[in-house]
């Protein structure tokens, strides 16, 4: 737990506005659409005196990039194999917010866990947490970088803590290893080829030329992260819910193509991939299955040809076309 001021990012608004005109968002419009509010945290509640910023761990306690190696099996990311961390760790910060009240009654408090226009890595790094890595994710000498942000801001008047610095140093790690070269430049990201906004921001088919780098990834990608060599201070993830499930650490490809809408749903309920569709989550398996080089996944996606979803049908038919001897 750190803190720093509302107005501790003074860079966000220029280095989002450049972001957003260089259309490296992609689909995600609510970017451009709120820019004003998540550049700048004063302007979200201006009542606002001091943010909280709260990490919690959620360290895999097996390699991430093993299941890369099994072409017949789903790669799903670490942060999805459980439950769905929004609801676990804004009840957390909703008890330390409850807290804060008890000991300043009469203060206000607001608690955001990225599903609100608030750039909580920028302003962990402001409150000393940890610093945006050259793949623009949050890492920490300390934690490594598996671990989600929360945001408390308040109407209070903290004492606030001193920013950190980068200590990437030379390193490239989580540059080189990326399979699609989302990051044009260190610390800069275009997620239009970024694998976690492709299989699960964007809408409709993904360029075909991506696809074949999508590799067995159905649901968001870790390598940056897994490459970071400040995980060996990783800290072990201390909340059960964050444990992977055991049908999700590398569920078959060819049973989840088979989910109708009611099977995703039921399969899963209470996670952070029930949020994107069967649909889309269905069209991500087909890629898959087009990326094993097993001819015997063919039968599981025959069936989806003719699927009434259109972006459905032709990753099925890529999938076959790629699987056909000839």
């Amino acid at each position: 737990m750190a803190v720093c001021r509302p107005d501790a990012i003074p860079d966000a608004p220029a280095r989002l506005a450049a972001f957003v005109d260089q259309g490296r968002h992609g689909q995600m419009t609510w970017m451009a659409e709120r820019m004003g509010w998540r550049a700048d945290p004063a302007a979200l509640w201006p009542a606002a005196r001091s943010i909280v910023m709260l990490a919690e761990p959620y360290t895999p306690e097996h390699d991430p990039r093993a299941v890369l190696n099994r072409p017949d099996r789903a790669a799903i990311s670490v942060y999805a194999q459980n439950r769905d961390y929004h609801d676990v760790a804004k009840k957390r910060l909703k008890r330390l917010g409850r807290w804060l009240l008890d000991q300043a009654p009469g203060h206000e408090i607001k608690v955001f866990v990225d599903t609100a226009p608030v750039m909580e890595k920028p302003l962990a790094q402001a409150a000393g947490l940890g610093w945006q890595g050259k793949h623009t994710n949050l890492l920490s000498r300390d934690l490594g970088n598996w671990f989600f942000l929360g945001a408390i801001f308040t109407t209070l008047d903290l004492p606030a803590d001193t920013p950190e610095i980068s200590h990437c140093g030379s390193c490239t790690a989580c540059l080189d290893i990326c399979p699609t070269g989302a990051f044009p430049a260190p610390y800069q990201l275009d997620a239009r080829r970024c694998i976690s906004y492709l299989t699960i921001e964007h809408k409709g088919p993904v360029d075909t030329a991506l696809r074949p780098a999508l590799g067995n990834r159905i649901y968001g990608c870790d390598d940056c992260l897994a490459a970071c060599p400040w995980n060996k201070f990783a800290v072990a993830a201390h909340e059960a819910r964050y444990q992977a499930r055991a049908d999700l650490l590398a569920p078959p490809l060819a049973e989840l193509a088979g989910l109708d809408d009611a099977a995703f749903r039921a399969r899963f309920s209470g996670s952070p991939i029930k949020r994107i569709g069967r649909d889309r989550f269905v069209r991500n398996v087909c890629y898959a299955i087009g990326n094993s080089g097993d001819a015997g996944l063919i039968g599981a996606v025959q069936g989806l040809i003719d699927d009434p979803e259109p972006t459905v049908a032709d990753a099925a038919r890529w999938a076959v076309a790629r699987l056909s001897p000839g």
